[in-house]
């Protein structure tokens, strides 16, 4: 699976940047056999020559080997957290909760209630 990934993000890049097997193959000195059976996936070149690549065509290792942009931040799952305008945060979402899961995000609450009872019971008395 990576090496199919990794063939046709080769074979894009160098269209990309408007070279042909044999110009690529002239500055990684190889022979231009090599460049098309790394395109086709019968082969994958040695780490020294992927890293060789990544610097010829400007890009990182993971762009060229498995095809993702490491430059773009990862988007929160929308089941889990909720985009908010004000603040241009993500803030999760609390779903359905017992008295425990309620207890451990509002716990503060018991101070200011315990206190409201406790004079409660004071100015009855």
């Amino acid at each position: 699976m990576m090496t199919i990934k990794f063939a046709t993000q080769l074979k894009q890049l160098r269209q990309d940047h408007g070279m042909s097997q044999d110009q690529l193959a002239e500055k990684l000195f190889v022979s231009r056999q090599a460049i098309s059976k790394w395109e086709t996936g019968e082969g994958t070149p040695d780490l020294k020559t992927l890293v060789t690549i990544a610097g010829v065509f400007g890009v990182s290792l993971d762009t060229l080997i498995l095809g993702v942009a490491t430059n773009q931040a990862p988007q929160p799952d929308p089941e889990a957290y909720t985009y908010n305008p004000t603040t241009g945060l993500y803030t999760p979402r609390y779903g359905q909760m017992n008295f425990w899961d309620f207890l451990a995000h509002f716990w503060w609450l018991i101070f200011p209630i315990g206190g409201f009872v406790v004079w409660m019971v004071s100015a009855l008395q």
